[in-house]
């Protein structure tokens, strides 16, 4: 099962030392963007989500880029763990233009916690944490909105997710959508005069009525398969939920479901362990429209699959190496974004520089199969 995979991932992260940096490297430049109806904006107080063009758009007009497991590093604070998803945290990925978050949840000792698969092998700590964080940034950037897609392993119930949500004090800018089939979703621009612009997806929750800001996931987004280990093998068939997995995105999107495109490949270690694979992500994270394995390409891709509808949200891993941002501007057809912040050692606000990731080819990949010993040995001993 793909996810189980993650439990060993994590343990050989914590034996296998660090993942040492490679030196950064040029991005190719940006494909065509479809349109670009505005001219760069001389106040980005203006602007919705770092773009002018965008605050007349409905939500569900919009290609959300995202960090998949933002919760999880490969930096110093994890000690550069293998299992680690992302280079940079919840709010530098925010400053850098990403505007979807996911994470996985669960529920230890009462107590919802993120964790990659379990939290005794890699713990990014309370959820109720990173949702204030979160909410700190949003209120120091009153124009921006955020999605989140939240990833309930453990079944915990919407109340218990709302009582966290209001703790933070982040739920008081959760937004309700409307209901499936009904229309358009609000304007971006609407979102932010009204103070709703937090929307908030949940897997494996019933719908709370003192809650209608946490959505249950697959009852309004569709995703494509999140298990990748082939650099041809993306594509844009529906993975998930079941009553859809197997069809196209075009009936989908038709009854007002929103896309989600999984573009992330791992690389497998052995039969059953399989780590994200950095050594690819020049390929995987361009933004190159023709390239096999490109996010450009998988995008545009599904556009045309899904009967011109593009894509509402894609989860990549590493965003800031590479353009990923600048694929989602593509997708939306917008020249005109400003306000974004590059992260250290990156560049999100042009996607000239980007830091690479040591691959598992590399100086990690020599750690491993020793510290794949150690860890089995110690599974078998529990």
């Amino acid at each position: 099962m793909a996810i189980l995979w993650h439990a060993l991932v994590a343990g050989l992260a914590a034996l296998a030392g660090r993942a040492m940096a490679s030196p950064t490297s040029s991005a190719p430049a940006p494909f065509a963007s479809p349109s670009s109806s505005t001219s760069p904006s001389t106040s980005p107080l203006k602007a919705c989500n770092n773009s002018p063009t965008l605050c007349e758009r409905a939500y569900n007009w919009v290609t959300f880029m995202g960090a998949h497991d933002s919760a999880f590093l490969r930096d110093a604070s994890t000690g550069h763990s293998l299992a680690g998803n992302q280079y940079q945290n919840a709010t530098a990925s925010l400053d850098g233009g990403i505007r979807l978050l996911q994470a996985q949840v669960h529920k230890q000792e009462g107590q919802l916690r993120l964790c990659h698969t379990l939290c005794n092998l890699l713990d990014a700590g309370s959820l109720q944490d990173w949702l204030a964080a979160i909410h700190a940034w949003m209120e120091q950037n009153p124009r921006e909105v955020v999605t989140l897609l939240l990833v309930n392993s453990d079944s915990a119930s919407a109340a218990d997710f709302d009582a966290v949500f209001r703790s933070s004090g982040i739920s008081k800018l959760g937004y309700m959508p409307p209901a499936l089939g009904a229309g358009d979703w609000t304007t971006l621009g609407d979102m932010v005069d009204r103070g709703t612009r937090l929307v908030s997806f949940v897997t494996n929750i019933e719908p709370l009525s003192t809650a209608p800001y946490l959505v249950p996931e697959f009852d309004r987004v569709f995703e494509t398969p999140f298990t990748v280990t082939d650099i041809a093998g993306f594509n844009c068939t529906v993975d998930r939920p079941a009553r859809l997995a197997g069809g196209g995105g075009t009936a989908a999107v038709h009854k007002g479901m929103l896309g989600l495109v999984n573009h992330f490949k791992d690389i497998t270690i052995s039969e059953s362990i399989a780590v994200p694979d950095t050594d690819t992500l020049g390929v995987v994270n361009s933004d190159d429209a023709a390239e096999t394995g490109a996010l450009g390409t998988h995008l545009a891709q599904c556009a045309r699959e899904w009967g011109g509808r593009r894509p509402s949200f894609a989860l990549v891993d590493f965003w800031d190496v590479g353009r990923t941002v600048q694929v989602a501007d593509a997708m939306n057809g917008i020249s005109d974004a400003s306000g974004r912040k590059a992260p250290a050692g990156g560049s999100a606000a042009d996607g000239s520089k980007v830091s690479m990731g040591a691959g598992i080819n590399g100086d990690v990949g020599r750690n491993v199969k020793g510290a794949m010993v150690v860890f089995l040995a110690m599974v078998l001993m529990l």
